[in-house]
């Protein structure tokens, strides 16, 4: 094995990672629970943009029902950005030609 080879692929890789960080600030998921009444958009960097709450729930539901909406929502939208996050990773790994599942060190 190049020595060098193996030193500039791992140089590209952590370039690429960087580059992928940056990309996923910028990436946007909605999460949603009761059906849509409660929305929350987070970046894939689990950075919450927006939260819409449907004006009906807020009339018709007491306070705890409301709370757990909006966690259910936040937890979606976190799940959402996990997968794309996997996705985006595999993509890049795959761009390296490296194999897709491969653990890496960094």
């Amino acid at each position: 094995m190049n020595i060098q080879k193996m030193m500039q692929q791992a140089k590209q890789m952590q370039d690429k990672m960087a580059e992928m960080q940056d990309k996923l600030g910028d990436i946007e998921v909605e999460g949603q629970s009761g059906g849509g009444l409660v929305k929350v958009v987070m970046t894939c960097k689990s950075e919450v943009r927006k939260i819409d709450i449907d004006p009906s729930i807020l009339v018709a539901s007491e306070k705890e029902v409301t709370e757990d909406l909006i966690k259910a929502a936040l937890n979606d939208a976190k799940s959402k950005a996990d997968d794309k996050l996997a996705d985006e990773t595999q993509k890049m790994m795959g761009d390296l030609g490296l194999p897709a599942g491969m653990q890496l060190p960094f």
